[in-house]
């Protein structure tokens, strides 16, 4: 190993850190904003730069941006984007990209074809980024962005925030996100299974719910928890006779409901085991830098500094639960002030709002 030199950097906007190639400095000052600054060391391995992926472990979040995932789409999305040319710039970008008119797709339908995994995932992702160029467009918004410290996502939306940060350009972002719907699409169609969303009952007995079930049932129609979203909303992925039983138990557990999920199968469970060889693939091939601000991921409710760390979460997160009520209550707890929802529908909020009433959180939608 060389020794490793130092040097101070400084950041550049948002858009040069899409485009740049890899941050070549050993040792970075930070500046998020002119009252935050940031040291992290990294050392060079021959020809290759390993960023300490504790780099941001001590964050103290203030400003959150919160991305949503599939199942926030609806016809109709988009509209407002047509307005605002840098908004509008990105729909053009990814037509080129997907090869079909997304924007008039988003704004027009038809609904089942939107809320397809392959045509869902692309639409919720670029209207999402869509919604940061309204915000920027606005009197303040410029401010609001430059005030955000810390950004997560929901699922498909963990790809968003990771754009947002600078951790891969738009385009490569959308690439992956467009190869990802359609893995998971295969993935879903290679078995019989679904999700379902469990109401009214805590983790544990949802759990308890979920064992139950899995008495009943063969090793290939198994269910568990994919998606701890907040108290009282738990959806659970699996075989579908896995699934038919939860929903045949559900009230002797009493669980105020239960709400089958429109989606394509069993997300976030070894169904998706098939599509993680492609994200692999796709991820290894893509030029990940490391974020500007801390990115919270899914699966472990961390912030990882390290991009080659990035792309192994990133693959295992479709087949890992979505730990999004720990990330949701980490933020609270470390003292977060404000958030916002960037993107259709308004779930995100909700969920913030049931773990916290007095949580400040304003929707922006495109």
């Amino acid at each position: 190993m060389s020794a490793a030199s130092a040097s101070l950097a400084l950041p550049s906007p948002l858009s040069s850190f899409r485009s740049n190639g890899p941050l070549p400095s050993r040792c970075f000052l930070r500046l998020n904003n002119p009252s935050r600054s940031r040291v992290f060391m990294s050392v060079s391995v021959g020809s290759q730069t390993v960023v300490d992926d504790a780099l941001f472990a001590d964050y103290k979040p203030t400003s959150a941006f919160l991305f949503p995932g599939q199942g926030a789409q609806a016809v109709g999305m988009g509209k407002e984007a047509e307005a605002v040319p840098a908004a509008a710039e990105l729909y053009k970008k990814a037509n080129n990209i997907l090869g079909f008119d997304l924007l008039d797709l988003c704004i027009n339908g038809p609904k089942e074809k939107l809320d397809s995994t392959v045509i869902s995932q692309p639409a919720i992702y670029v209207t999402s980024l869509a919604a940061v160029e309204l915000l920027r467009a606005r009197d303040g918004g410029p401010q609001i962005i430059d005030s955000v410290d810390v950004t997560c996502g929901l699922s498909l939306g963990e790809y968003t925030a990771l754009a947002f940060a600078g951790a891969f350009s738009f385009e490569d972002g959308l690439k992956l996100v467009k190869l990802r719907g359609e893995a998971m699409q295969e993935a879903a169609d290679a078995a019989k299974s679904a999700m379902v969303s469990i109401i009214g009952l805590d983790s544990e007995k949802v759990q308890q719910l979920c064992d139950a079930a899995n008495q009943e049932v063969d090793v290939a129609d198994k269910v568990q928890i994919a998606n701890y979203l907040c108290p009282g909303n738990y959806a659970v992925s699996g075989g579908l006779k896995g699934v038919e039983a939860v929903e045949a138990k559900a009230k002797s557990f009493k669980a105020r409901m239960t709400v089958r999920l429109a989606v394509a199968g069993a997300f976030h469970t070894s169904f998706m085991d098939p599509a993680v060889s492609r994200l692999e693939a796709a991820l290894a091939a893509t030029q990940i830098r490391t974020p500007r601000i801390p990115v919270i991921s899914n699966v472990d409710v961390q912030p990882h500094g390290d991009p080659e760390t990035i792309k192994k979460i990133l693959a295992r997160q479709v087949t890992s639960p979505v730990q999004w009520e720990t990330t949701v209550k980490t933020l609270l707890t470390k003292g977060l002030k404000k958030s916002y929802e960037l993107g259709p529908g308004k779930v995100i909020a909700g969920i913030v709002k049931r773990m916290d009433k007095s949580a400040e959180i304003e929707n922006i939608g495109a």
